[in-house]
């Protein structure tokens, strides 16, 4: 027993000194147990500042507050515009804009480096008795700049119970300006459609707003409707759309393709994924022109960008959003949670469109067109109505 003790003691004393060292050395640990220990360190490391600054900072500071700046940090760090921390308040407001428990103000928007930029205003909207237009942008809501946010994060702060009130600084140009207006509940159609002529040629020009829940729904009932009436051709206006339920997006795609790939998408810790046409699509006979625009985003595009891969139409107006991946929202254990960019998706072509320089990001329109807002006129609707019927002869 004696002559083992001094044994014991040695081995001891190795066993710390090795650990002494591994702990400042930690690439020479085993993955799991550096991942382990490294972690813990990390976090104990910024409990340790978060006490100094919370104990001898010159004015009082917010733990809570210090750790939710914390992570916008830590996610802006990512160089992803696409991704956020949302706070917990931020996130139970997302949740009820999400679950349609909340009323707006009746605008689209599309995202904007400065924030969000108005697209439609619905008649006899609260947005719309506010004179906000179509080309301004929304740099804050109740004074909470917008700048950076996604989207999604950013619609939901407008959003709230109908008969409260909402300031929405609206910027013109140079001019800048606060309009304070009461939220309410405002219809907003997925698809809105009409039956056009063009000397003998019927067309059906179908306008979708977004790919909510039972968008393609809307969408196959209009084109029925219209071929019901005889329209011989199609123009698909998917201008200001910025994006919505992939699911939607390949149900809607595959009315006009009848079989194969409409898109794939992957990512570093999700597998691939392949998504093809199903159901039963109008005649491949029928033309279709789709319109687009700088505010045509992500589903959107991945429908636009499906049936120009596959030759199915003709892209007509502007160079799209370039949105080329996919968030997927992963609740925290401290109420809040990251909206977090966790993959890409790609067209039939292989194509993404997010890659490449910003400049030639998005969908490049095969003939190109564009609105002038100022005009009772919808020159590119003009450009894509004249395309679809030289198709049609």
């Amino acid at each position: 027993m004696t002559a083992a003790r001094p044994l014991r003691l040695l081995l001891l004393v190795a066993l710390l000194a090795a650990g002494i060292y591994l702990g400042g050395h930690p690439q020479w640990l085993p993955a799991p147990v550096r991942d382990l220990l490294v972690g813990e360190r990390d976090a104990d490391v910024l409990d340790e500042a978060l006490d100094v600054i919370e104990g001898s900072f010159y004015e009082p500071a917010s733990r809570s507050k210090l750790l939710e700046d914390s992570l916008t940090a830590v996610v802006k760090g990512l160089g992803d515009r696409f991704s956020a921390y949302l706070s917990p308040a931020d996130f139970a407001r997302f949740n009820d804009h999400s679950s349609g428990r909340f009323s707006g103000v009746g605008l689209i928007v599309s995202e904007h480096p400065r924030g969000l930029e108005v697209r439609r205003v619905f008649e006899r909207s609260p947005a719309a008795a506010a004179g906000i237009a179509p080309g301004e942008l929304i740099v804050a809501v109740d004074g909470r700049s917008l700048a950076g946010k996604p989207s999604r994060v950013a619609t939901a702060l407008i959003t709230g119970q109908a008969g409260t009130a909402v300031a929405l600084t609206v910027v013109a140009g140079r001019r800048r300006r606060v309009e304070r207006l009461r939220r309410a509940r405002v219809r907003v159609p997925a698809v809105r459609s009409r039956l056009l002529r063009s000397g003998r040629t019927k067309i059906v020009d179908v306008e979708l707003s977004t790919f909510s829940e039972g968008a393609h729904g809307e969408l196959r009932a209009a084109l029925d409707r219209a071929l019901d009436r005889g329209a011989r051709a199609v123009v698909l206006d998917l201008r200001g759309n910025g994006g919505g339920s992939l699911e939607e997006a390949v149900l809607a795609a595959s009315l006009f393709i009848a079989r194969g790939r409409i898109v794939s998408t992957r990512g570093r810790a999700r597998e691939r994924r392949n998504y093809d046409a199903v159901g039963r699509s109008i005649p491949r006979r029928l033309p279709v022109v789709v319109l687009v625009d700088g505010g045509t985003a992500s589903a959107a595009e991945i429908v636009a960008g499906a049936l120009q891969d596959r030759r199915r139409a003709t892209i007509v107006g502007e160079r799209t959003f370039g949105k080329g991946v996919y968030q997927e929202i992963v609740p925290l254990s401290g109420g809040g949670a990251l909206d977090l960019t966790v993959g890409q998706y790609f067209l039939p072509s292989g194509r993404n469109v997010g890659d490449g320089p910003a400049s030639e990001r998005g969908l490049a329109p095969d003939v190109s067109a564009q609105d002038r807002p100022r005009t009772r006129r919808d020159e590119a609707l003009d450009v894509a109505l004249r395309e679809v019927v030289r198709a049609a002869r």
